[in-house]
């Protein structure tokens, strides 16, 4: 494992501990889109189906365990615990137009046209526009808490850091995956606008706001 993969692995893990801790600290769900919490439950639902057929290190099942265990943990806080606090009247995105064009993509494109490959594929696809959601509801309330800017930076952090992993592992080691390559890149520019705003607002102190 190359450092660039790790990096990318603590920056999402941290990413989702900030989501967390925030729900649970301030016992509020506000601001934070259920629906791109739900699509990520499914992402790693159906990417880590192979921890039922294969073992590839502890490290592996560890982070994977951990991916699917927080990312239910959080649908639970935002849809039952703290329900009440959850604000549907901006999370309007209508995931079904992710959904269902990416389930039709992963059955066209993948490598190879088995159950397990068909649902890795579509969780790669899935996952690149899973933050369009919370991006929309963001620019449908016009700003969003410092903790849940924090909370995008990292996971974006995440894409790009695993993008130069991708770069790496071709020029080390000749490995090429374009499904993972393209939808990280997808998933990185979603994130250049954010990235943008947080540098210029966030980090200087000032609350971020979209255009609503």
């Amino acid at each position: 494992m190359n450092i660039f993969r790790l990096t990318g692995d603590l920056s999402h893990l941290a990413a989702i501990i900030i989501l967390l801790l925030k729900i649970w600290k301030t016992r509020s769900c506000a601001g934070i889109s259920g629906k791109s919490q739900l699509l990520f439950a499914l992402v790693f639902t159906t990417r880590y189906l192979d921890l039922l057929t294969s073992f590839i290190s502890l490290y592996n099942t560890t982070m994977k365990l951990i991916y699917i265990g927080c990312a239910y943990a959080t649908v639970y806080l935002i849809y039952v615990k703290f329900k009440a606090t959850y604000d549907g009247n901006h999370d309007t995105f209508r995931v079904e137009f992710l959904v269902v064009p990416v389930g039709g993509l992963a059955f066209l494109v993948n490598h190879d046209f088995s159950p397990l490959e068909i649902l890795w594929t579509f969780s790669i696809y899935l996952e690149s526009v899973s933050i369009l959601p919370q991006l929309f509801m963001i620019s449908k309330t016009g700003e969003a808490e410092t903790i849940t800017t924090h909370y995008l930076f990292f996971l974006g952090l995440y894409r790009a850091l695993y993008l130069i992993n991708w770069v790496w592992r071709f020029y080390f080691e000749g490995f090429f995956d374009m499904i993972a390559i393209v939808a990280g890149i997808v998933q990185t520019i979603l994130y250049c606008d954010f990235f943008y705003l947080y540098v210029t607002k966030v980090l200087k102190g000032k609350k971020l706001s979209l255009p609503a």
